[in-house]
C-alpha cells in the first residue's frame, strides 16, 4: 500500500503564491514518476507538472509561473505556484507511478486525496 498525503492548499488573491507538498509513504520499491494534476468543477482533470525520471513536464498554462521540485530522500514532491490566476482554482491532486515490488512488470498509479486551491479577490 502506498499513501500520498498533500498539504498547502488554501485561499489566495490573484497574483499571490502558494506552495503544495506531497509525501509518499508505504511499500515503495521505485517511484517512476511523481507530480500534480488538477480538476476544476465541470472540467476534466489535467496534468499540471510532473517529474518523469529526472525530466520535468509542465502544462502550457502554468509554464513560467509554477515550479515543481522534489526531495527524493523523503519521497516528497513540491509545487511552488506564483502569479496565481482565478483560472488556477481547482482541486490539486498528487499522483505517483510506483513500483511496489521488484518483480512487478508495470508501475501502479496512486493518487492523493486532493487539496483545494482557490484564487479569488
Amino acid at each position: 500500500q502506498v499513501q500520498l498525503v498533500e498539504s498547502g492548499g488554501g485561499l489566495v488573491q490573484p497574483g499571490g503564491s502558494l506552495s503544495l507538498s506531497c509525501a509518499a509513504s508505504g511499500r515503495i520499491f521505485r517511484i517512476n514518476a511523481m507530480g500534480w494534476y488538477r480538476q476544476a468543477p465541470g472540467k476534466e482533470r489535467e496534468l499540471v507538472a510532473m517529474f518523469t525520471g529526472d525530466s520535468t513536464n509542465y502544462a502550457d498554462s502554468v509554464k513560467g509561473r509554477f515550479t515543481i521540485s522534489r526531495d527524493n530522500a523523503k519521497n516528497t514532491v513540491y509545487l511552488q505556484m506564483n502569479s496565481l490566476k482565478p483560472e488556477d482554482t481547482a482541486v490539486y491532486y498528487c499522483n505517483a507511478r510506483v513500483k511496489t515490488r521488484p518483480w512487478s512488470p508495470e508501475p501502479y498509479d496512486f493518487w492523493g486525496q486532493g487539496t483545494q486551491v482557490t484564487v479569488s479577490s
